[in-house]
């Protein structure tokens, strides 16, 4: 999901030569040009040496912030790490280095820098905010939490501590004032220009997108030297803006369970452009997860869990379990919040006794009460497939194998199973003859029921041979898996889908992909 890296991230106030930004381009403010970053590389690179054998270490800093603000990465890094050499406790060189550690997922040296950098300078705004987007980003809410809260004790105002103390509350289950976070946050930044690095003509981007963490995993895609990118925050815009100039819009609010408000906003964004759209909005509003159980369990060779939204009084009442039976629910049952992922608040029921506590755990006004359906294999085990919908076609991502029902593919069985990690391995070589000629019709036939270009299925196939749709959405996430070699086999599977994401993005946008990228 898009969440905190997308829309919620902030750079540094530091300023580099003749006015670049120091740190990564902030996401809530024009960018420096290319140009400017270049001429200004020039003029620090050329006062370096002149400065004689110790140059200030603000010129070293300058340069290492220009580097990052051009993407040359390698570079940018090095030149960070001599600024630390110098200066251990630099707080520009800690924030920004931070920054691009968590931007490129190097989550323990990115925590590692900016515990650093809060250490030694408590009172630095920007430092704290990193600090809480990675707390975030990396599953601990309310240390976040803390974190903005303390930023925002000295600037009550700071748009950027609002908006991650939205994401943090949501995680820990406060919608409520989680909204009144969101709302300071983005009500007078509702299109924020992201930075663009490339040499020659941008490919224009209008990314629509929920304020809250409902959106589809797109901006990954999207990379700084092809794509010039303005995110519009759909709950928050004014009908009376202008949108800027794109060739192409992206609909990145993807979870009418979580944010129907931001799915709404979409549809009406998407209706004053005639640039082509991916992911039309109309069709995200249409993939909720009772919505999807009503339109797929008529697609032959498909077998969804009956699903049920209902109010939270309705499951606290002494009715609860006539009201279940009334929908045709039964126990052991599965209940979830809307709008979560990741299997966060979701549990199963097992019995009516254990309803009132597991109700009272989970956040939000309604929760969707489940069919649970035992589909272990002979050998005891459950499998969880994912395959990725683009542009019309199937790809396949992985295949979870593990004994818990609750089965994503980091907590599953995998890592420490060599015969897991084989089985795996085949089916991405051949989805086809691992699933067999039914379940791949199927699949197809919910990818054009769904009417996404770009999305994922996560499902079983039961032994009947039916499948067994879980969850069909534009939420779906493609992470790179790991350095670790024993996921080498993994890496073309998601090479393919990058690149077939990448294809669809330039061909709706009229483009070719460049001689060299």
């Amino acid at each position: 999901m898009m969440g905190a890296t997308a829309i919620g991230m902030d750079a540094g106030t530091d300023t580099a030569t003749d006015g670049a930004a120091a740190g990564s381009a902030p996401t809530d403010m024009a960018p420096a040009t290319r140009a400017q970053c270049e001429a200004a590389l020039r003029a620090v690179e050329a006062a370096i040496p002149a400065a004689g054998a110790a140059p200030p270490i603000e010129l070293l800093f300058q340069r290492a912030a220009l580097l990052q603000q051009l993407g040359d990465e390698t570079r940018s890094r090095s030149a960070y790490l001599e600024t630390l050499a110098r200066d251990p406790d630099h707080p520009g060189a800690l924030c920004n280095l931070g920054r691009e550690m968590m931007r490129t997922r190097h989550y323990a040296a990115a925590r590692m820098l900016l515990l650093r950098a809060v250490e030694k300078h408590p009172d630095d705004r920007d430092s704290r905010v990193a600090l809480g987007m990675l707390l975030v980003q990396t599953g601990d809410p309310a240390a976040a939490r803390t974190a903005f809260a303390q930023v925002l004790e000295r600037h009550p105002e700071d748009a950027i501590a609002h908006t991650g103390m939205a994401f943090a509350l949501t995680r820990l289950g406060d919608p409520e004032r989680a909204a009144e976070h969101r709302r300071r946050g983005f009500q007078n930044r509702s299109i924020i220009e992201q930075p663009y690095r490339g040499d020659g003509e941008a490919v224009r981007v209008l990314m629509l997108a929920s304020a809250n963490e409902a959106n589809a995993p797109l901006e990954r895609f999207l990379d700084e030297h092809t794509f010039q990118v303005w995110i519009a925050v759909t709950e928050f815009q004014d009908p009376r803006q202008a949108l800027p100039d794109h060739d192409l819009v992206v609909n990145a609010a993807g979870d009418v369970d979580a944010d129907a408000a931001a799915v709404r906003g979409a549809i009406t964004l998407a209706a004053r452009t005639d640039a082509p759209v991916i992911n039309a909005p109309q069709a995200v509003a249409r993939t909720g997860r009772c919505d999807n159980w009503h339109r797929l369990q008529g697609v032959d060779g498909v077998l969804t869990p009956h699903a049920q939204t209902l109010p939270r009084a309705v499951l606290e009442g002494g009715d609860a379990v006539a009201a279940l039976a009334r929908h045709g629910l039964s126990f052991p049952l599965l209940l979830r919040s809307p709008g979560y992922h990741g299997g966060d608040h979701f549990a199963r029921v097992d019995r009516p006794d254990e309803l009132p506590a597991i109700v009272a755990a989970l956040p939000g006004a309604q929760l969707i009460a489940i069919e649970f359906l035992d589909l272990r294999d002979a050998d005891g085990k459950n499998r969880k497939y994912r395959v990725m919908m683009v542009d019309g076609r199937l790809y396949p991502l992985h295949l979870a194998i593990g004994h818990r029902w609750k089965l994503h593919y980091r907590s599953a069985d995998m890592a420490d199973n060599a015969a897991h990690r084989a089985e795996d391995a085949r089916f991405l070589a051949d989805m086809a003859g691992v699933l067999g000629p039914r379940a791949m019709q199927a699949l197809s036939d919910v990818q054009a029921a769904l009417g996404l270009d770009y999305g994922g299925i996560d499902f079983a196939v039961a032994p009947d041979g039916r499948v067994v749709v879980f969850e069909a959405n534009a939420t779906m996430i493609v992470p790179p898996p790991d350095a670790d070699p024993r996921w080498d086999y993994r890496r073309p599977a998601v090479a393919r889908i990058d690149a077939a994401v990448r294809r669809m993005l330039l061909e709706r946008a009229g483009r070719r992909e460049p001689a060299a990228t």
